[in-house]
């Protein structure tokens, strides 16, 4: 018996377009497969939601301060008046003559020199005709000086004690100057002689040929421990 299909009816001729068909919606079952992204599941915690919540409201809005605008300083009005003074004073004119001919021959100008003074320092004397005096006598002076010492602490405990020789000059006015130590015994006992010599009052010049002059003496000043 002879099978009779129909044209229509067999699946033969379709087969390739089927397996074409099946093909590509394979390959787009794969590529959507490949393209599908998962992400992992993760548990928000509720403080989270909360912390930014309170930190929202507890925001505040910032506000520019306006700078208080400089108040004009009001400047005092100055008058000045004026004098009107009538033009009537004489004045010399003076004539001033800028053109010079080339012959004439004009003097340099030579500044005035200004000598001056030397000052010429009295002369010391070591001995004169006349020797200076304190005084009331040399007996008045032991006194002054005496009764004018004050024994330095330091020395007095460290049981400093000696003579002390005091320079000075006598001016020709009995003034006392250019007091300084010669030889000293330290201890402040220096310091203190100049200080008693400086405040002797004014002696009696020396002279010489009748004329007073700087004098140069000598006083030692005893320091004695009782």
């Amino acid at each position: 018996m002879e099978e009779k299909k129909s044209p229509k009816a067999n699946l033969e001729n379709k087969k390739v377009m089927f397996t074409q068909i099946g093909l590509i919606i394979s390959l787009l079952i794969a590529w959507m497969a490949f393209e599908h992204k998962s992400y992992d599941k993760r548990e928000i915690d509720p403080s989270l939601l909360r912390q930014t919540e309170v930190v929202e409201e507890e925001m505040v809005e910032i506000t520019k301060q306006e700078e208080p605008k400089p108040q004009p300083v009001e400047v005092p009005k100055q008058t000045t008046q004026l004098e009107i003074v009538e033009d009537d004073v004489e004045v010399e004119d003076i004539e001033i003559n800028a053109e010079v001919d080339q012959a004439e021959v004009i003097e340099e100008y030579v500044p005035v020199e200004v000598e001056e003074e030397e000052v010429v320092e009295q002369e010391i004397f070591q001995i004169v005709e006349e020797m200076p005096a304190y005084p009331g006598g040399d007996q008045k002076l032991m006194e002054f000086i005496a009764k004018g010492i004050k024994y330095p602490q330091i020395a007095r405990e460290t049981g400093i004690q000696g003579r002390v020789f005091v320079g000075f000059v006598v001016e020709p006015d009995g003034s006392v100057s250019n007091v300084k130590v010669l030889r000293g015994i330290g201890g402040g006992c220096d310091e203190e002689a100049m200080r008693v010599v400086k405040s002797m009052p004014k002696w009696k010049p020396g002279k010489q040929r009748g004329k007073a002059v700087r004098v140069s003496y000598m006083l030692p000043v005893n320091f004695k421990l009782q």
